[in-house]
């Protein structure tokens, strides 16, 4: 596990960012940034980013749009949070680490801090539970890939499991656009097909199918 050794706080507000600051009295290096230009991605191997929701421009989940853009990069959590914007379930598949609520105690948000810190979740003990009964329920009902499924598998093209992978990863069409050298009108398009060879509606339902699929998915990429 990588050793975290600095907590950089993504927040865009002009009030003080008090998290930070009660950290950093606690001896817990902080550093406190406006943009995501300030962020050297590629030397961030040991620090922990949170980004402030509030402030923040959010995708139709209520997650900062920032946050799926770096939560392949860089280890991700979101404080600030207003209950019941957003959407936990999401958030975790994402791969984002925790959430710390704009309502909850301040010792309360610090233990988070140290829990994710060292590598663990922050999430609420319920959808914890949830998620860890799913994952064992998809195990026990998965082992063996239905003919259907198999045959969603088999209709997917090359490019298209491509694509499905760096949208896994939190990439917009303009990005998968950029790295593959085509338009976003073929993106576009791709993505169109995907889900109607998933039957997926949107980006969050693919998200959980490339779950509920992905040793399968992966033999097959």
């Amino acid at each position: 596990m990588i050793t975290i050794n600095e907590l950089v706080f993504l927040h865009q507000l002009t009030v003080p960012c008090h998290l930070a600051i009660l950290a950093e009295s606690l001896g817990l290096k902080t550093r406190i940034v406006k943009q995501v230009t300030e962020l050297d991605v590629g030397n961030s191997h040991h620090c922990f980013c949170l980004i402030s929701q509030k402030g923040a421009a959010l995708d139709n989940e209520g997650i900062p749009l920032l946050a799926s853009r770096l939560v392949p990069h860089i280890p991700i959590a979101l404080y600030q949070v207003e209950r019941n914007s957003l959407d936990q379930e999401v958030a975790m598949l994402l791969g984002i680490r925790g959430l710390l609520f704009t309502d909850q105690r301040m010792d309360l948000m610090l233990t988070g801090l140290r829990k994710m810190v060292a590598g663990e979740l922050w999430y609420d003990r319920t959808l914890l539970s949830k998620m860890f009964c799913r994952m064992v329920q998809k195990l026990e009902d998965n082992n063996e890939l239905s003919a259907d499924n198999a045959a969603v598998l088999q209709m997917l093209t090359t490019r298209e499991r491509t694509i499905i992978q760096f949208v896994s990863s939190g990439a917009r069409n303009k990005e998968i656009a950029d790295r593959l050298f085509i338009s976003e009108h073929t993106v576009k398009a791709h993505i169109s097909s995907i889900f109607r060879k998933t039957q997926s509606r949107n980006r969050v339902e693919l998200l959980r199918w490339v779950q509920t699929y992905q040793p399968h998915f992966e033999l097959c990429s």
